[in-house]
């Protein structure tokens, strides 16, 4: 697969419109008894954008707190197995408070929910990483939380779940359907809706109705503006390659948001293969088996879930597909209706990479740099190294990679998955 130059024009400042659309995607697609929650969340949000003092609150605390900056860090050793002359940098989220990036988006939408007067809040999670920032922000605020975690991913999440406990969270376990994310979204809208008015849903990825997917891509952008930032103070240029995994899509949506109008750089998704074979978004390649995989850009088709028109994972008959990842924070079968945007006007390119090679992604930058990533980022890490392998990545080519966390919470995973006994 060789990157190609988008064809189409990103104006990425026009986005969303009034509706809460990408383009075709997004909008609201909720009960009528949601519609003034919402639109009470979108008035508060456009506040908090001309209120100095909100900002000036958010700033410090993601100084102080979250501990941005976050390095922009060149991997030698790395680049070389990806391929000669190549120079890798990672955006180094798994520094942040947390592990994560997503102490980003939890910590502005508690400021905002604390603004808003809300003090019940409730979130969902997959990997627990999402979970463990509400309920850090939640303990910092004063905030009650109550966390929805699919009972798959809470056996195979077993420390951030002690983590979220520990932290002051109630951790409710959801035995439905496939036992993820998806399963967890859905009790915590069921959450909201009957206590619409105390609770405030802090969702965490770039998913769900308007305006959700915004604010995450908002809180989360600050990724990609330090990214910029520093890749022109240590290069002098911009990168040619912008990596990021893909699941609901927040860490890619803040390190893609900033470098948009850069039409030079190319973006690139990785979603999770599993163990379904390969594809690659737009291509007519895609030959992942269903219920083995969950790259939803790659194999997916336009549907409604969870609030959104985004691309989705479903049959002929609209029903949703079981997913499957190695990585929790991967495993769902939907995608932030930006990115759909993203990948229909070609402005940035999504693939699959399987579970084996995010294993493989894991196990080189460990080895070779001494950072053990979490097995979400090392989908990106895996394919990279495949593209150097197969030549395509020109020597003299600039990538940055968004490290979006660190790999604690993966070792059990990790262990079972190389046959290493603990």
């Amino acid at each position: 697969m060789q990157i190609q130059q988008e064809q189409t024009t990103y104006q990425h400042h026009l986005y969303p419109d009034e509706r809460g659309r990408y383009g075709d995607f997004g909008g609201k697609f909720v009960p009528e008894s949601l519609m003034a929650a919402l639109a009470e969340l979108e008035s508060a949000y456009q506040e908090t954008r001309s209120d100095a003092a909100f900002q000036q609150e958010l700033r410090q605390q993601l100084h102080s707190f979250v501990g941005r900056p976050t390095t922009l860090h060149y991997v030698p050793r790395f680049s070389e197995l990806v391929a000669p002359g190549v120079k890798v940098y990672l955006k180094r989220e798994d520094l942040a408070h947390t592990g994560a990036h997503k102490i980003n988006n939890a910590l502005g939408q508690g400021l905002l929910a604390k603004r808003m007067g809300k003090k019940r809040i409730i979130a969902e999670t997959g990997a627990g990483q999402h979970g463990v920032a509400t309920a850090t922000v939640c303990a910092m605020l004063g905030l009650e939380c109550i966390v929805y975690m699919g009972e798959l991913d809470i056996q195979r999440q077993s420390l951030n779940v002690f983590r979220m406990k520990l932290l002051g969270a109630e951790v409710r376990s959801v035995s439905s359907g496939s036992r993820t994310l998806k399963d967890a979204i859905n009790e915590a809208l069921r959450d909201w809706v009957t206590n619409v008015e105390t609770t405030f849903y802090l969702i965490g990825s770039a998913v769900g109705p308007h305006p959700y997917p915004r604010i995450v891509r908002d809180f989360q952008s600050v990724i990609g503006s330090e990214a910029r930032e520093q890749i022109l103070a240590q290069e002098g240029r911009l990168p040619d390659l912008v990596v990021a995994c893909v699941g609901g899509g927040s860490n890619a949506i803040g390190i893609f948001y900033p470098f948009a109008d850069a039409l030079a750089v190319q973006l690139l998704g990785v979603e999770a293969g599993g163990t379904g074979g390969t594809g690659r978004a737009g291509n007519n390649e895609a030959s992942l088996e269903p219920g083995k995989h969950a790259a939803t850009l790659t194999a997916g088709q336009p549907g409604v879930l969870h609030g959104a028109l985004s691309y989705l994972l479903q049959n002929e008959d609209g029903q949703v597909l079981d997913t499957h990842s190695i990585s929790a924070g991967l495993d769902y079968p939907g995608v932030g209706p930006e990115h759909s945007y993203l990948k229909e006007t070609g402005r940035a390119t999504y693939v699959s990479a399987s579970d084996e090679t995010a294993l493989r992604g894991l196990k080189a930058l460990s080895q070779s740099e001494g950072i053990i990533p979490a097995l979400e980022p090392a989908h990106a890490l895996g394919y990279l190294l495949q593209m150097g392998e197969e030549g395509r990545l020109p020597s003299g080519s600039l990538v940055v990679v968004n490290l979006s966390g660190r790999g604690d919470k993966d070792m059990l995973t990790v262990a079972q998955a190389l046959n290493v006994t603990l």
